[in-house]
């Protein structure tokens, strides 16, 4: 079943207009099919977990900096990697890495996680969000896709 994003606005006097509905298949809505370019994985060294950011795949000129999107990159064994959405499951704080004890902490609720992005303490009731990802040519792609969200539910 494929959904649509549909929505009403109020025109001039009150009147009711509809606007086009938007389906998840829809020439504006390709971006978030795409894979997208996060680096050259020698930006992601084994063992490691970096900060990197990528552009919202529908963002306008005048979106400016909000429209860079960060997300976590840990590369597990230079064959494996995860990429995790910056925003933790509970209310969507942006999360930070700390290698030194190898937990992503969250500043909001006190949220905390461990480094393959496991829930390990706090009000989160699931680990952190993951974007799907490739590898080609050298690169490290992910789908920014339709991330889920906390409130969203995960399944059909």
């Amino acid at each position: 079943m494929d959904s649509c994003l549909t929505g009403h606005r109020r025109g001039p006097r009150g009147a009711d207009s509809t606007l086009p509905a938007l389906s998840r298949d829809s020439p504006a809505n390709a971006g978030y099919q795409s894979w997208l370019a996060l680096g050259q994985l020698d930006q992601f060294p084994a063992g490691q977990t970096r900060l990197t950011t990528y552009r919202h795949p529908s963002a306008n000129p005048s979106d400016g900096e909000t429209a860079n999107i960060p997300c976590w990159v840990r590369n597990v064994d230079d064959k494996t990697f995860q990429v995790f959405a910056i925003n933790c499951a509970h209310l969507g704080c942006p999360v930070r890495w700390f290698p030194q004890s190898g937990l992503f902490m969250c500043p909001c609720h006190g949220g905390a996680y461990y480094e393959d992005g496991s829930r390990a303490s706090g009000p989160p009731e699931r680990g952190l969000f993951e974007y799907h990802y490739k590898i080609e040519h050298g690169k490290l792609l992910i789908q920014p896709g339709e991330m889920p969200t906390a409130g969203a539910p995960t399944a059909p």
